[in-house]
């Protein structure tokens, strides 16, 4: 059996890191972006688990609740925001999306 090293969990986060990125830099869909910043954050908070458990320290542990409480908010505000957008536009694409221009 393969022990996990933290070169494992760098590998899955820079995974994580990528596939996020190229979603928000090439999709149009709002709601897929906001799905990609999920990814993003969730590839971060592996860092920091892994880290922190590498060195022996519980910092990074707690700054991943916070990072999590910030990612939840962020999803509860922008998806309020999304499905006004809707309903005053009826899309979800970022480029028809013009209502905040003056």
């Amino acid at each position: 059996m393969i022990p996990v090293t933290i070169a494992h969990y760098l590998i899955l986060s820079t995974t994580l890191l990528i596939i996020g990125t190229i979603g928000v830099l090439t999709r149009r869909n709002l709601l897929v972006i906001l799905m990609s910043i999920e990814l993003i954050l969730n590839a971060v908070n592996i860092n920091l688990v892994a880290f922190s458990n590498h060195l022996q320290n519980v910092n990074g542990q707690v700054f991943v609740i916070f990072v999590i409480t910030a990612a939840a908010a962020e999803v509860a505000v922008g998806l309020g925001i999304l499905i006004a957008l809707f309903r005053n536009k009826e899309t979800v694409h970022a480029d028809e999306v013009d209502i905040l221009r003056w």
